[in-house]
């Protein structure tokens, strides 16, 4: 099911081994570019699906997996691009790793799968994320770095309760209130 928002996350799934291979050479102006590339399209794959009527749980598993792939060429990305930066970040960047991984196992650990939810404050977590990961790359402070790992920090531990109130994996549940409101249901 190729629609423009699957096609998206299918582009930004594709970038993640090519940003690990620019940064192996030293690419970073081009790393840069496509790292917003690929943060853009995690912006409007979502957007474009919810306006034309076109989500769906393939959609929230592909940008799920995605938005990993992409997590997952940034450790590797900063050490060979930002040497100094990490010398100088490795505790915030051990929480900023410690906290995305963890509701990630802890999901997988439960459900099997990578958890989709999507939740709201994932999406600021996302924007800030990105935004500070365009700066570090870019020769940017590390403040706004620090800013998004608390930020981070907070909403995986939103994304842990969720996955210890449902019984059963789901996809797009916006909120803690809403995995309440789903569990009183069942």
């Amino acid at each position: 099911m190729m629609n423009a928002p699957n096609a998206l996350s299918t582009l930004r799934l594709a970038l993640a081994p090519l940003l690990l291979a620019l940064a192996r050479a030293g690419e970073r102006r081009i790393f840069v570019c496509c790292l917003i590339v690929s943060y853009l399209t995690d912006i409007l794959d979502g957007k474009i699906a919810r306006r034309t009527g076109k989500t769906s749980e393939l959609g929230a598993v592909l940008d799920s997996w995605a938005d990993f792939a992409n997590h997952l060429s940034l450790l590797p990305s900063v050490w060979w691009l930002r040497p100094d930066f990490v010398r100088a970040e490795t505790t915030w960047l051990l929480v900023a790793v410690a906290s995305y991984l963890t509701p990630v196992l802890l999901g997988a650990l439960r459900y099997g799968r990578l958890t989709s939810y999507h939740t709201r404050g994932a999406k600021l977590a996302a924007y800030l994320t990105g935004a500070s990961a365009v700066l570090v790359f870019a020769n940017g402070p590390a403040l706004p770095f620090r800013i998004a790992t608390v930020t981070l920090a907070l909403v995986e531990l939103e994304e842990i309760a969720i996955t210890a109130l449902l019984s059963e994996w789901r996809a797009n549940v916006p909120s803690l209130a809403h995995a309440l409101a789903l569990r009183r249901a069942l």
